[in-house]
């Protein structure tokens, strides 16, 4: 129920003491921040390289738990923040609309009395004696206290200045109540539990408190958020903000500060082990596949990022929607000359295994690439949906025989690289993008759109079905800077073309197959179609070819293995490999061993 308040009680309520209070959590807020950052890049840290034994290790844990302390704290606290100074911003506007209504009242000598009621003086003239109306009350949301007897009388002209005046006052009066009501709905929530842990079932909490704040703020802080802009504008935007602005849309928005393009790394970083938590906590209270997959995928990313590993972690990226996203550079991006960005592929999706093993591909090539130039950084990226095996996603499976997927990750990808072209430091910063498996057709997809991939320098194609053209200059960076890795065994280069195998499955139906051989080379008669257009390892399309090993074969002793698809990146299984990549991600290119086209 709404509780009741006066015009009086609006127009004196002081709203710079609610702005006061949001600044002490703020303080509150930063402070944690600030603890928990000491303990993240200083404690943990020394820990780690001066001490070892079970006694190390227990310490360890339990500055992790004080991280996750500190980590609850500066989230509740900033909440708290935002909440207090929407609520302020929302009852200034009641107050400026109440203010104008008894400024009106004031000028025509009306009384606001204060229950709200407005009363008038007389004014006009009767159509039959000529003299003056009488004056009356008017109510808001009612009716004046003396109405016309009938269509012969004039009324008079204050009546329905009088009564706008009433049903404005009631309307803020009204407005504001609801404000109150709602904020303290909100702010009785806002509350931790006692003790010193922190455990999933909190950030469960902390994940409802988040979205009942956002749902509030909506007008005082989302409105503002430039979704719709280039990622110059948005880096505009987020320098032209004040550090108490920035601090709250980091408290209450880290999921779209983290994922907005254009936002400085170590922003989106911060935002993002955030929302990494808010997530945990919001996953961890939900039932069902998905929600299980995502959450294992999560914690193991959660956990890399406290482990210490070289060289640094930053979290660009992190959402549940779809089959999950991820963003993760080893390395600051920022800062490094040379970045490069790595595309998955075919039933990549936010679970533990893209946390351990696609994750470790993007490590694996930062650490290459820092041994031939220091300043460097290297990303895998999924910020969109790939392709699910049949297993896994019997419908979206067949995704991987469309363009579609491809078409709307590579329009997200070029999203994401020019936000990096923006928010780097460097006056001509190196980038490459390195697409695998169908990862390599969302790359080519890229490159279709606009003015092709911002920033990009170079492009890796590694285990590539085709990339949707036919021609290596088609991808808009040059021939000479197109590179394409295909190992002898991976069965990926070597699917056939659409045509080839719809006429050899005409030939196989009509005359067995010899005939579907015979009919599926005449559909390719170079061989050097691929399900996605020409093969880019082939001599046709034109691409600098670099030396892999060839891996495992698909049929032997040991069975069947595709292992031929997934070693690219690996230093151990396909060094040769690996290095290549590292050194095209260098801007090193000139010192790769070539291997002839296809």
């Amino acid at each position: 129920m709404t509780p009741k308040i006066t015009w009086a009680q609006l127009r004196d309520l002081n709203c710079a003491g609610l702005e006061g209070a949001a600044d002490g959590w703020g303080r509150v807020s930063n402070l944690a921040d600030a603890g928990r950052d000491r303990v993240d890049k200083q404690l943990l840290n020394e820990l780690r390289g001066t001490q070892q034994g079970e006694a190390a290790d227990a310490a360890v844990e339990r500055l992790r738990q004080l991280s996750r302390n500190f980590q609850y704290v500066y989230t509740e606290c900033g909440l708290l923040r935002t909440t207090l100074n929407s609520m302020a911003h929302e009852i200034r506007r009641q107050q400026r609309a109440l203010q104008e209504a008894l400024e009106d009242a004031e000028a025509l000598k009306f009384t606001v009395h204060p229950d709200g009621s407005v009363t008038y003086p007389e004014a006009g003239e009767g159509l039959i004696d000529g003299k003056p109306m009488p004056g009356g009350t008017a109510t808001g949301g009612g009716v004046p206290g003396l109405l016309s007897p009938s269509g012969l009388v004039a009324p008079n002209p204050n009546v329905a200045k009088a009564q706008d005046i009433a049903d404005r006052v009631a309307k803020a009066v009204r407005t504001a109540a609801d404000i109150d009501w709602r904020y303290t709905r909100i702010l009785r929530k806002l509350k931790a539990e006692e003790g010193l842990k922190v455990p999933d079932s909190t950030w469960t909490d902390a994940a409802t408190d988040a979205a009942a704040v956002r749902n509030a703020a909506g007008a005082y802080l989302n409105e503002a958020i430039p979704h719709d802009a280039s990622p110059a504008e948005r880096k505009a935007w987020w320098v032209g903000l004040t550090q108490e602005q920035r601090e709250e849309y980091l408290a209450v928005y880290p999921d779209q500060i983290g994922n907005l393009d254009g936002i400085p790394a170590v922003v989106r970083d911060a935002a993002n082990r955030d929302n990494l938590q808010l997530l945990i906590g919001k996953l961890e209270g939900q039932e069902g596949d998905k929600a299980e997959t995502q959450l294992a995928g999560l914690r193991e990313i959660d956990r890399q990022l406290h482990d210490g590993r070289k060289p640094p972690m930053f979290l660009l990226g992190i959402g549940d929607e779809g089959n999950g996203r991820a963003i993760v550079s080893y390395g600051n991006p920022d800062t490094a000359r040379n970045v490069s960005a790595y595309v998955p592929g075919l039933s990549t999706a936010l679970d533990e295994e893209f946390a351990k093993g696609d994750l470790k591909r993007a490590r694996d090539t930062a650490i290459g690439t820092q041994r031939h130039d220091s300043s460097s950084a290297a990303i895998v990226w999924l910020g969109y949906d790939a392709p699910q095996t049949p297993i896994d996603d019997p419908l979206g499976s067949l995704a991987v025989m469309g363009d579609g997927r491809a078409e709307k990750g590579g329009a997200a990808f070029n999203g994401f690289m020019g936000g990096l072209a923006v928010t780097n430091e460097n006056e001509d910063p190196h980038l490459t993008a390195i697409g695998h498996s169908y990862g390599s057709r969302t790359v080519g997809a890229a490159t279709q759109q606009g003015r092709g991939i911002p920033g990009v320098d170079d492009i890796v194609l590694v285990g590539s079905p085709g990339v949707g053209v036919d021609h290596a200059e088609d991808l808009g960076v040059g021939k000479g800077h197109v590179f394409v890795g295909a190992a002898e065994n991976d069965v990926v280069t070597r699917l056939p073309s659409k045509r080839q195998s719809a006429v050899g499955v005409l030939g196989l139906i009509a005359g067995g197959p010899v005939t579907a051989y015979m009919a599926g080379d005449l559909a390719d008669p170079g061989d050097d179609d691929l399900w996605f257009g020409k093969d880019p390892a082939s001599k046709e399309f034109g691409a600098r070819r670099f030396r892999v090993e060839e891996g495992p074969q698909l049929i032997s002793r040991e069975g069947i293995s595709i292992d031929a698809h997934s070693q690219y990146f690996d230093p151990e299984r396909n060094a040769v490999s690996a290095d290549s990549i590292a050194l095209i991600a260098a801007g090193q290119s000139r010192e790769l061993k070539m291997e002839e086209s296809r």
